[in-house]
């Protein structure tokens, strides 16, 4: 099986984050090519096959740019926090029919000392969030039954934004209510990071983001794409 990260991954991580600096980093950029860039394209590039199995919906792209490798540099045109590098690997599956990461997806985030999967919709927009609200409303059994499928509720907690109050139109008595004040619809599982060593590392993570098909269903379903 091929290999995808490695120790000088985390290696690399970890000096980014106490270096964050431009200089250094363009000083060490082939060393981010070798240790981080080429084995996520690579890791990427082994995920098509497993999404293809549960997940036909979903696009595994190994572009450098653009594709489910998220950028390195950190946005901080409206951020008080202006260090211009990220210090974890994001990689994002997303729904053939989703241009950004507001789309449904599933996510792997490696950091030096946090590793976790992801699935769902983080901060959907103003319409997307009214689409989702109102299909857990309209269909409260089959949302409360895609939560407590045995592997995601083994696995997976919720995380994410929500509102301090109701939402508009929803009662604050409504027995979903905090469903219903959710911004963000992600589930989150959390790995040990030496756990991203293995060679068999697509089918470890395919079997997570498989155990939250029920949620990635019902979202898909509720903004009206297919699954």
């Amino acid at each position: 099986m091929a290999d995808f990260f490695s120790e000088a991954s985390f290696d690399f991580l970890r000096r980014l984050g106490e270096n964050n600096k431009r200089d250094w980093f363009n000083a060490h950029k082939t060393e981010y090519e070798a240790a981080v860039r080429e084995p996520a394209r690579a890791f990427i590039r082994a995920m098509q096959p497993e999404l293809a199995a549960f997940a036909p919906q979903f696009v595994a792209d190994d572009k450098k740019m653009g594709g489910s490798l998220m950028r390195i540099y950190r946005d901080v045109r409206f951020s008080k926090n202006k260090l211009p590098y990220k210090t974890n690997i994001g990689i994002q599956f997303r729904h053939q029919q989703g241009k950004d990461v507001h789309a449904p997806g599933f996510y792997l985030h490696i950091e030096a000392h946090e590793v976790f999967v992801g699935a769902g919709i983080w901060h959907p927009d103003g319409e997307t969030l009214k689409k989702i609200r109102t299909y857990i409303d309209t269909h409260p059994t089959r949302w409360q039954a895609a939560l407590a499928a045995k592997d995601f509720a083994d696995w997976f907690h919720l995380a994410g934004d929500s509102l301090k109050r109701p939402p508009r139109g929803f009662d604050a008595e409504h027995p979903l209510i905090d469903d219903l004040k959710r911004k963000d619809f992600i589930g989150i599982a959390p790995l040990a990071p030496e756990l991203m060593l293995e060679a068999d590392l697509p089918n470890l993570v395919g079997g997570y983001f498989e155990a939250a098909v029920p949620l990635m269903q019902q979202l898909c379903r509720a903004i009206g794409v297919p699954y």
